[in-house]
């Protein structure tokens, strides 16, 4: 591996490098939102929203770069690629750089502007990037910063404002012997690209006023865009005429083969010298354009769209090639559900007090093995005859897995079978019912939901005093008043549910903690924030989780608690109280997760917990939560952002999603929920190949089974007992020494020694 030492002149020395994680994690990025568009050594390169794809145009391959290979996940806003120095480089809403080198798999963070303390966090923000004399001038919201691309160093800062203030220039080009700046809102400026003190404002003149939302040099004529979408020619004789005016906002300049590319929000057009329009587009068959970015060359327009990836639009033509990497519908994902083989995931929002307004209009995106299908939102309000707004929580029958109810905090539940959105139960065709409040109309609004052991799905609805639901599988819907222990009209939002063993029924609130419903005795009962109430750190409740041994976990906006006695807790005349859980820390007691606020909690294979918070990332803690086994942050892993709304678990594979407000990724856990028998013992990789530094994972074991790994002859090189349906080997002797090349056996017994099984794994060093 290549290192490189940096020393930066500018601001202060700081470079560093970013991990790769594709070792054990899956990046699920959405690519529909194209922010920049560069190209070099025939690829194009895009900048979405928060990752990166390239296309090769001769082997038409698509490649990712996201946090999984070492990305931020932060708000990408302009790319280019520098084919002199095979650097591709990203600029960042939060002024962050990051640089990849062809054939290295390390990138470079480049962190200055980020870490500049006398730079307004508002001012950051990169623009674009011009590359001039092995210089990368790069735009910002606070002037002009120069970094040099040969020797991977900052040079100068501009700051040409008035007094030398900071202002925001959108772009920069270079037609010597000038240098020009065009800023959003304090006119056009320029300077002699050979003059050695940049650095004095003073040396730069305004020769416009105005505010202007792109500059490019086309022959030896200037073109700029102004804040009304007029296109200006700046000649080299001083005159300055307005060329062509549009309707939509400009969006991009970019010039290429000696063609200026024009983008507006609605069209894109190509420019020869003298400003001659050599094409354009302004519709393309099978999709209404949005566009953010473009590019042209090579008698091809490259889209850049808001929607739907990159187009390919040949000069005279409107049939497109669509370019879109395997990804779900959006980046900010709000709820799933996973069962062995899919995943559903949606996309509504609601804010942190459960307030839909205003309502989200997004479609939902079904992963299955390793194809995404997304359903827009068109698509499923036409299918549906409705407006299915705020989709705000994922629920797969596990007797059909083909069936899925998707909650809406607004207008109902909406069913979908076999990928095909089917109804939307609402007050015209079920027993549901508006929630009308004096003369408000709060609409249908439906969260948490599960299934019991008899296929009913229970559900819950917030503002009405039947707010408690179940659907049979015959598709009567039954509701449960609530309004004997809690005033549902006041209450903002009833929120997670879950079931017990026994059949009872919690389901958390915002404002009035954890209710519990016993339908045998039709009984309910509820714990509330502080001691003999409940003990909950806050009558908000978002998560609720069983375990494998029917112990509640509760998860608040202030902190993580636990019933260990759910039978117990509709004994009558009793308030049941939760526990908090002590830790040692440093030799420190101190209560685990204290004043977190908790998104999730999920339970796998193992009994271990999957804690999800909305700013410290994800905790995966031992069956008793005393041993923290795992500590996902943005800065340790591939999560984009330490917000996780929701997490959800493949039990067959043990693989772990999480769901951000900035991506969806996956983690290759191991623990995946026990299986009856021994049938499907499998072990992967198989064969172990060189190179390869992982685990091996044992996998389709039964609870508490016994593996043994042998050589060839028979020495044990590995035993352990399964906690859930894998155990990990790491291919050494018991932790001495990686064992040779060959054949071992893997020798599983159940825990009652009635069954056993014998498989096989190759090692090849």
């Amino acid at each position: 591996m290549k290192r490189w030492i940096i020393a930066f002149l500018l601001l202060f020395p700081f470079l560093a490098t970013a991990q790769n994680f594709q070792d054990r994690w899956t990046g699920h990025f959405s690519y529909v939102s194209v922010k920049d568009i560069s190209q070099g050594d025939n690829k194009i390169f895009v900048g979405a929203e928060n990752a990166v794809f390239t296309y090769d145009l001769s082997t038409q391959q698509i490649k990712t770069l996201s946090t999984v290979n070492g990305l931020s996940g932060e708000f990408i806003t302009t790319v280019h690629y520098s084919e002199a120095f095979k650097l591709l480089v990203i600029g960042y809403e939060n002024g962050l750089i990051e640089i990849v080198k062809d054939g290295e798999e390390n990138i470079l963070k480049v962190v200055d502007i980020l870490e500049k303390q006398t730079i307004p966090p508002d001012r950051k923000r990169i623009n674009n990037f011009n590359e001039y004399n092995n210089n990368l001038y790069i735009s910002t919201k606070y002037g002009i910063s120069v970094y040099n691309l040969s020797a991977l160093e900052f040079g100068d800062t501009y700051f040409i404002g008035d007094g030398g203030s900071q202002i925001d220039i959108v772009q920069t080009t270079v037609q010597e012997p000038y240098i020009f700046a065009a800023s959003a809102s304090n006119g056009m400026r320029r300077a002699m690209v050979a003059d050695d003190n940049l650095i004095d404002y003073q040396n730069w003149t305004t020769i416009m006023g105005g505010g202007f939302r792109a500059m490019e040099k086309l022959g030896n004529e200037l073109y700029a865009s102004n804040r009304s979408n007029a296109i200006l020619r700046f000649t080299p004789q001083g005159n300055t005429t307005v060329v062509q005016t549009f309707s939509s906002q400009v969006q991009k300049f970019r010039l290429a083969d000696d063609l200026l590319t024009i983008t507006t929000k609605n069209s894109i057009q190509a420019f020869s010298e003298g400003f001659v329009q050599q094409s354009s587009v302004t519709n393309v068959q099978g999709f209404q354009i949005d566009l953010l970015s473009g590019y042209s060359f090579g008698n091809n327009f490259y889209l850049g769209t808001a929607e739907d990836g990159l187009l390919i639009v040949p000069f005279g033509n409107t049939l497109p090639t669509q370019i879109l990497p395997n990804g779900p519908i959006r980046n900010s994902s709000f709820a799933m559900d996973a069962t062995p083989g899919q995943l559903w995931v949606s996309f509504g929002e609601v804010d942190g007090d459960y307030n839909p307004y205003p309502l989200s209009r997004y479609g939902v995106s079904h992963l299955k093995d390793t194809l995404w299908n997304n359903i827009n939102y068109e698509d499923l309000s036409a299918a549906v005859g409705g407006e299915p707004t705020d989709l705000v929580n994922v629920t797969i029958n596990p007797e059909n897995q083909d069936e899925v109810f998707i909650s809406s905090f607004e207008k109902g539940l909406l069913k979908i079978i076999e990928d095909t959105p089917t109804i939307l139960y609402n007050e015209t065709n079920s027993g549901l019912e508006k929630a009308i409040i004096g003369s408000i109309d709060a609409g249908i609004r439906i969260y948490g939901s599960q299934f019991d052991g008899q296929g009913n799905l229970w559900l819950v609805q917030s503002k009405l005093d039947e707010g408690l639901i179940k659907l049979t599988p015959g598709g009567q819907f039954q509701k449960i008043d609530i309004s004997n222990i809690i005033n549902p009209v006041s209450e903002l939002a009833l929120t997670k549910l879950v079931i017990s063993r026994e059949g009872s029924i919690f389901f958390g609130s915002y404002s009035n903690g954890l209710i519990g419903y016993n339908p045998r005795t039709d009984s309910f009962n509820k714990l509330g924030k502080g001691a003999g109430a409940g003990n909950l750190p806050s009558d908000a409740v978002r998560a609720l989780a069983f375990d494998a041994q029917n112990r509640l976990w509760i998860g608040t906006l202030r902190g993580l608690r636990v019933l260990y006695s759910p039978g117990s807790f509709f004994d009558q005349g009793q308030t049941p109280e939760s526990q908090s859980i002590i830790i040692l820390e440093n030799g420190v007691a101190q209560e685990l997760l204290y004043e977190q606020s908790i998104t999730d909690i999920e339970v796998d294979g193992s009994n271990n917990k999957w804690v999800a918070t909305a700013t410290a990332g994800v905790f995966y803690l031992s069956p008793n939560g005393q041993e923290t086994l795992l500590r996902f942050t943005k800065d340790n892993s591939p999560l984009p952002t330490n917000n996780v709304q929701d997490i959800a678990i493949d039990p067959f594979t043990g693989v772990v999603y999480f769901a951000t407000t900035q991506g969806l990724v996956a983690y290759k856990g191991s623990a995946t929920a026990p299986s009856d028998n021994l049938e499907n013992v499998h072990a992967f990789p198989n064969p172990v190949r060189p190179g390869f530094y992982g685990n091996v994972t044992i996998d389709g074991l039964t609870a508490r089974a016994n593996v043994k790994i042998t050589d060839i002859n028979g020495s044990l090189v590995f035993e352990e007992t399964s906690e859930g349906g894998s155990v990990l080997w790491d291919t050494t002797a018991f932790g001495k020494y990686k064992v040779r090349s060959g054949v071992y056996l893997v020798l599983v017994t159940t825990d009652d020694n009635l069954e056993t099984k014998v498989s096989k794994i190759m090692i090849i060093r």
